[in-house]
């Protein structure tokens, strides 16, 4: 369970892959503020962690938080942004809820964007290790 989801103003969802993401954010009332794909790179990333800190606080949600996803949670983490992560169990039944057969990066970054939004009980955090702090 993520803590202080009652004060999240945008949540990131991040389908992360090996060489690319695809990052979609969406305000607290479903409005998409972003949607495209990321490389796997720290600079990038931290350019669109600082553009939508502008709508607020941030809550970024990745779907493997290891190995691929470690460089988004990474830089979310030394953003000092909330960070969680989405079970692929549960990412699984979300995805049989919503219309459309395809399995698209965007389509799984918006499906766990909307999951952090209205489903926080869905969601684990991910602590700060002592090797980061």
């Amino acid at each position: 369970m993520i803590k202080d989801h009652e004060s999240v103003d945008v949540f990131i969802g991040v389908d992360v892959g090996k060489t690319n993401h695809h990052a979609v954010a969406l305000d607290r009332n479903g409005k998409k503020l972003l949607d495209k794909a990321l490389p796997q790179d720290e600079a990038k990333l931290r350019a669109i962690i600082d553009s939508l800190a502008k709508h607020g606080t941030l809550l970024l949600v990745v779907d493997q938080p290891a190995t691929i996803g470690a460089l988004p949670v990474a830089v979310a983490q030394g953003a000092g942004i909330l960070v969680g992560y989405l079970p692929g169990l549960a990412m699984r039944r979300i995805a049989d809820l919503h219309p459309g057969e395809a399995k698209t990066d965007a389509r799984d970054a918006y499906i766990i964007a909307e999951a952090a939004r209205t489903m926080p009980h869905t969601l684990r955090s991910i602590a700060v290790t002592d090797e980061q702090a």
